[in-house]
């Protein structure tokens, strides 16, 4: 008998089941013994040993269902190493509870914390086969990772959203689009929705080439602009401190985010209306899209192959449309950044996108 252990963490997003599913079905379609665990609420219910064995009925009809049907949660890698506030030692109750289960492959569908703590485990002996979950499409290793595209998706029909209110009321609209760390998401959704101006945490923007764009615009008389805000987009200035000198500064930010403090400035300088719109956390909801629930089925499919194969230590993510074994040593600690001096930027910048720099 094989017996799988399955285990999403991090944030949710679109297509976690679809991917648990492709990996379920091929697993039954191989084996005509297989048992899978299904860990509750990420890591956590490995180290406190809370799971539920699933049933091929399970994975019915969720190829369309946005979450994860085991919960997830968050537990940072850099606290992995520190004893609970009971004393347990977390690392050591993973593995036993994995050996505890008989498991013969733990697989594990998470973003970049995820996968730090996924390569510890497989340099600690479990059988890990990790997938690549996240709408920010910052995993190292794989050119996509599922809930990207629907996340695009989402945050550009915020923007489409916009436009006609912005038109309506000649107004300066801000629209914050998540993504953490990296750019990906404000950047393909900015694109898609006609952005005039995409602000990325990649391209630190100056104030002053903002407020140029918008007034270029008012010259060729149009009454509105749209900007699409990253929301970890930094300026130049505070991007040339270090990190303490950052975190001193910002301890009496007054504004919520970024997009606050770009409007404001806005105003101050340029006398427009400006009103901003924060998607949040429904860019991560909803059902997956058919391109997310494509790729899901084929990486889940393909891990599970890997299982079969006696290939561990490895994640699923697709190279130039092929799904490829890349190994945990490679991804774990590594960030996939949109590179500012890439084809994309070029092209959008050729279509008179201004990204503040």
């Amino acid at each position: 008998m094989k017996k799988i252990g399955f285990l999403t963490s991090g944030g949710d997003c679109q297509s976690l089941n679809a991917t648990m599913r492709g990996v379920a079905k091929t697993l039954y379609q191989r084996y005509d013994d297989v048992k899978i665990y299904g860990i509750l609420e990420g890591y956590k219910g490995l180290i406190y040993g809370n799971y539920r064995e699933m049933k091929p009925g399970d994975f019915s009809g969720i190829l369309t269902e946005g979450g994860t049907i085991i919960g997830t949660s968050r537990q940072p890698f850099k606290k992995m190493r520190e004893p609970d506030e009971n004393g347990l030692d977390k690392v050591k109750a993973m593995k036993e509870n994995y050996k505890k289960w008989g498991l013969d492959c733990l697989v594990i569908l998470g973003g970049n914390g995820t996968h730090k703590t996924a390569n510890l485990l497989s340099e600690e002996g479990c059988n890990v086969v990790t997938l690549p979950k996240t709408i920010d499409n910052d995993i190292w290793g794989t050119d996509i990772t599922f809930g990207f595209q629907s996340a695009v998706n989402i945050a550009t029909n915020a923007i489409d959203c916009i436009h006609t209110t912005a038109a309506s009321h000649g107004r300066v609209f801000i629209v914050e689009v998540m993504g953490h760390k990296v750019g990906w998401l404000t950047l393909h959704a900015g694109i898609a929705g006609g952005a005039d101006i995409i602000l990325l945490p990649e391209i630190p923007y100056d104030i002053n080439a903002v407020v140029k764009a918008l007034e270029k615009r008012n010259r060729q008389g149009k009454r509105f602009s749209i900007l699409a805000v990253a929301e970890g987009a930094i300026s130049k200035e505070d991007a040339a401190l270090s990190k303490k000198e950052l975190k001193a500064k910002n301890k009496d930010n007054p504004y919520p985010s970024i997009s606050y403090k770009i409007g404001k400035e806005i105003e101050e300088r340029t006398g427009q209306e400006v009103r901003i719109t924060v998607p949040g956390h429904t860019q991560r909801g909803g059902e997956p899209c058919p391109y997310d629930r494509v790729i899901s089925s084929r990486l889940g499919s393909a891990a599970a192959r890997f299982i079969i194969e006696g290939k561990f230590g490895y994640m699923a993510g697709i190279k130039n449309n092929e799904v490829i074994p890349v190994p945990l040593s490679e991804v774990a600690g590594r960030l996939k950044t949109v590179n500012p001096d890439s084809s994309i930027i070029r092209e959008a910048k050729g279509l008179g996108i201004s990204f503040g720099d």
